[in-house]
């Protein structure tokens, strides 16, 4: 078992004992005393660059307060207005009118317009094929305040999908030959502006030419603080104000009301292990997939190594949306059965021949690589339990950490039997986009092999589907589709949190995270 791995999932687990010694909740008496200027934020970064179109680095613009759509999703998950305060549909179900809130303007006081807004859209498009996987233009053209993009085929949630991060506004007239937009972003219509930025740290400044109220903070910090122990450790020092996702283990350190506020909800993330369904590899036989799921204690994960903290996963969408989780989690044919697991096996023709305690087959072990970022506690307690769990039905995993873009490039390319991370199920309102990204046929993120016709069906007829009711009872046939095939692995669905001290008020986690540093996070009067 890689040591650097056990020590994080230990440290997880119990908690800072340092910490509780000292006094729960003790933090820097400095950090409670307000208003003031700067705002200080301990987050995860996995962004190279604030080039929006580059991977999914336009989540760290929207995360940062620098970056807005023409819509966004509520508490609520409904799309609703953003940059755009309304918009429509015409007859053919394909052309859609965006207008474009007049009062919207970007950080350099250049007014937002149709126009703009759709050399913004086209800029994406030529530049991330990810836009294409979510939808395909005729054409997109501004016409005073109103974008209008007339689609290839009918989009249902195309409002939803245009709150993606990979759209956010950018004024296009700005030379990027003359502004470095990996190192200081494109020029954007968020509440803040970018003054540095690199991996380990971010500064931003008050936009003042914001159009939708008033900037609280005049400059906000933003360190990158991958381990989340470290994260603790520095809210507790008062050297940051608010920290996104403490660990479940690490909370209990918060729960002074006195000095610190815990906001925390049922998240809409899943807990993946994408699996490499090729021929040649392990996980291409159905019943080692099987029996890889059915040795899995998902429930004990979530509520024993996770603290309760953590619903278990089977099905693709997790219990805080509206996909029959309950239904569908109860009928999953890979329950914890160990006995089950070993039959598997046995059929697949993997059994141990030498005595070492691993199966084998054709004088080889059944061997797995498991490649994770170790940024999330969670991942690497995942990991090393089911690391645990499969030597028991003699199945041996190798964890191999690896830095996270490094991790998207092994799972695309295929160099993984199992890739694990922490990926958000509904960053548009809708599930279409998450259903369809890992498991339908061709999406770029299908790094994993896997394609079946019945799914892809039920993706195709689901892209032209514009009844809610009928899009819900598509997406969860879909889900009964993955747990027969045990597709990927779920194993767990997290709550999420933010924790704040007295210095500032309005640092509530919602259910999208692409919203964390807002226009609401004030200071303390």
């Amino acid at each position: 078992m890689n040591k650097t791995l056990k020590i994080t999932a230990a440290a997880a687990l119990v908690g800072l004992m340092a910490f509780a010694a000292a006094g729960c909740g003790g933090g820097d008496k400095k950090a409670a005393k307000g208003p003031k200027d700067t705002l200080k934020v301990g987050v995860t970064n996995f962004a190279d660059s604030l080039e929006p179109t580059d991977n999914y680095f336009g989540w760290v613009l929207m995360r940062y307060g620098l970056g807005e759509c023409i819509t966004k999703l509520d508490r609520e998950m409904k799309v609703v207005p953003w940059l755009s305060d309304k918009w429509e549909i015409g007859s053919d179900k394909l052309t859609w009118t965006f207008h474009i809130n007049d009062k919207a303007t970007f950080s350099n006081g250049k007014k937002v317009t149709g126009e703009i807004v759709a050399q913004s859209f086209q800029r994406t498009f030529a530049k991330a094929p990810r836009a294409k996987s979510m939808f395909q233009v005729e054409y997109i053209k501004g016409e005073g305040q109103n974008v209008v993009i007339k689609t290839v085929k009918p989009v249902p949630n195309l409002p939803g999908m245009l709150g993606d991060p990979l759209f956010i506004v950018i004024d296009t007239t700005v030379n990027e030959k003359e502004r470095d937009y990996r190192k200081m972003g494109p020029i954007c219509t968020g509440p803040y502006a970018v003054k540095s930025f690199t991996k380990a740290k971010a500064i931003m400044t008050r936009n003042e030419h914001y159009w939708d109220g008033p900037v609280p903070f005049k400059t906000v910090e933003i360190p990158s603080i991958d381990d989340p122990n470290t994260r603790a450790m520095a809210l507790q020092k008062g050297e940051i104000d608010v920290a996104v996702n403490i660990a479940a283990g690490d909370l209990a350190l918060f729960k002074n009301k006195d000095k610190f506020n815990i906001s925390e909800i049922a998240s809409l993330r899943d807990i993946l292990g994408r699996v490499n369904v090729r021929k040649e590899r392990p996980l291409g036989d159905p019943r080692v997939r099987h029996a890889l799921m059915k040795c899995m204690d998902r429930e004990t994960y979530a509520k024993s190594l996770l603290k309760d903290t953590f619903f278990p996963g089977a099905p693709l969408m997790p219990p805080s949306t509206d996909y029959d989780y309950k239904n569908l989690y109860a009928a999953n044919p890979d329950k914890y059965d160990v006995e089950a697991a070993k039959k598997l096996l046995a059929e697949a023709g993997w059994k141990d021949t030498n005595g070492d305690g691993y199966v084998d087959k054709d004088g080889k072990n059944l061997e797995l690589d498991c490649i994770l970022y170790t940024s999330r506690a969670e991942l690497p307690i995942y990991a090393e339990a089911t690391q645990a769990s499969a030597k028991a039905i003699g199945m041996k995993i190798n964890l191999k950490p690896v830095d996270y873009n490094i991790l998207d490039k092994l799972t695309r390319e295929g160099q993984y039997d199992i890739s694990v991370c922490n990926t958000l199920t509904m960053s548009s309102g809708d599930a279409e986009v998450f259903v369809n990204m890992y498991l339908a046929t061709g999406q770029e993120q299908n790094g994993s092999g896997y394609s079946n016709p019945e799914y892809d069906a039920l993706s195709q007829k689901l892209a032209v589907e514009f009844d809610p009711a009928k899009r819900r009872e598509i997406i969860i046939e879909m889900q009964k589709i993955h747990l027969k095939d045990a597709s990927m692995i779920v194993w767990g669905h997290p709550k999420t949190n933010m924790v704040s001290n007295k210095s500032v008020v309005g640092a509530d986690i919602q259910p999208c995270d692409f919203y964390w540093v807002t226009k609401d996070f004030k200071p303390a009067q």
